[in-house]
């Protein structure tokens, strides 16, 4: 087929426009899309396709493509097919993904004659555009026989390639949630070392045997959504906040290598002195204490306790429970009944800073000034 090669610093792609009934024969879609009375199925996903198998579990996850979204957005382009005129239906392009590598054979600069795969290629941004075709080229086939479909091609690349490369489609507040990229800082390039330092935390505290919030944050790919505490994207905020503030001292000590298992051991010991200062209430749906707002509350004074008495890690357990055992009187001002009226703001960002307060005022945690 005809295609243009376009070069971008080190990266190479290619455009061209495909006709639509070539197109969607040569697409596999990985949801389950619904028109009227009609449906896509997904097509079936190797094992061993990480890509496929990734964006899959993504669009299982996020709430955007659940069946009624996810009809009402086909037939809402369905419909802008049928009624645009002079207007292109689908002037912006859709990404295509396959890791074979296609031949290209230039006639004329840039424009030449590009190989297509043997398998279908992987629909990295543009699937509800596609779908909302398919349903449009089944209902009025003449109508959908004059489209052409202008598309980006890339070929050959590494599995991480096509991952960040969904991310940077997808990264936005009406596609991925927030939570979900998280688990992305480390595979893609364009992320900075702090975020990724914080995003290696959340996974510890997730995963790590000895973690008081092991499986109860909520992530992708994680286990059971049952008695889940906490967003990733709510609990990477706060140590993103505190790893930010902290990031010219945490380079000079090491970098992520040396200072991820020191702040992960930090969080830890905070956390089993929480746990033993909250007691019975620890985890409890008739208390606020594992809640997101007072969690995200307790990592702020995790990093002013850090700050004044993290040192020596040996003993630090014992002496944080210490610090921390005022906590055991505040529980009547942390039960779930009456709770926002106790702790009243104008959003849940004052009312954590406000629970930050009182709960390192009853402990005798200086605050950061920054944060006074």
């Amino acid at each position: 087929m005809l295609a243009t090669q376009i070069r971008q610093k080190d990266g190479v792609f290619y455009f061209a426009s495909y006709k639509a009934k070539d197109l969607l024969a040569k697409v596999r879609f990985i949801s389950r899309f619904y028109g009227e009375g009609e449906q896509i199925a997904p097509s079936r996903i190797a094992h061993d396709d990480d890509i496929a198998q990734f964006i899959a579990k993504i669009e299982r996850t996020d709430e955007a493509f659940q069946r009624n979204l996810s009809r009402a957005k086909v037939r809402a382009l369905k419909n802008f097919y049928e009624t645009a005129v002079t207007q292109p239906p689908i002037p912006g392009t859709v990404l295509l993904f396959t890791s074979e590598r296609l031949g290209f054979r230039a006639s004329e600069g840039a424009v030449g004659h590009l190989s297509e795969p043997s398998a279908k290629y992987l629909i990295i941004d543009g699937q509800h555009r596609l779908a909302a075709l398919q349903f449009y080229l089944h209902e009025r086939p003449d109508d959908a026989a004059t489209i052409n479909v202008p598309c980006i091609i890339f070929d050959g690349r590494s599995e991480d390639f096509a991952t960040e490369m969904f991310v940077i489609i997808n990264s936005t507040p009406t596609r991925i949630n927030k939570s979900h990229l998280v688990d992305l800082y480390d595979r893609v390039s364009f992320a900075a070392p702090d975020r990724k330092f914080a995003a290696r935390l959340v996974e510890k505290l997730y995963s790590e045997g000895d973690s008081p919030l092991r499986y109860r944050i909520n992530r992708l790919g994680g286990r059971s959504q049952r008695d889940k505490w906490v967003l990733q994207a709510e609990i990477f905020n706060e140590l993103h906040r505190w790893v930010r503030a902290r990031w010219r001292s945490i380079q000079v000590s090491g970098g992520s290598a040396h200072e991820v298992p020191r702040y992960y051991a930090v969080l830890r010991d905070f956390f089993k002195a929480a746990r033993s200062a909250w007691g019975d209430a620890w985890g409890k749906d008739n208390y606020m204490v594992t809640k997101p707002v007072t969690l995200k509350a307790m990592v702020r004074v995790c990093a002013d306790l850090a700050r004044e008495d993290a040192e020596p890690e040996e003993g630090r357990v014992a002496r944080w429970q210490q610090r921390l055992a005022p906590w055991a009187e505040q529980l009547r001002e942390f039960r779930d009944d009456g709770f926002y009226e106790r702790f009243p703001a104008k959003g849940e960002i004052e009312r954590v800073a406000r629970i930050h307060r009182d709960l390192a005022r009853v402990a005798k945690i200086e605050l950061a000034r920054a944060k006074q």
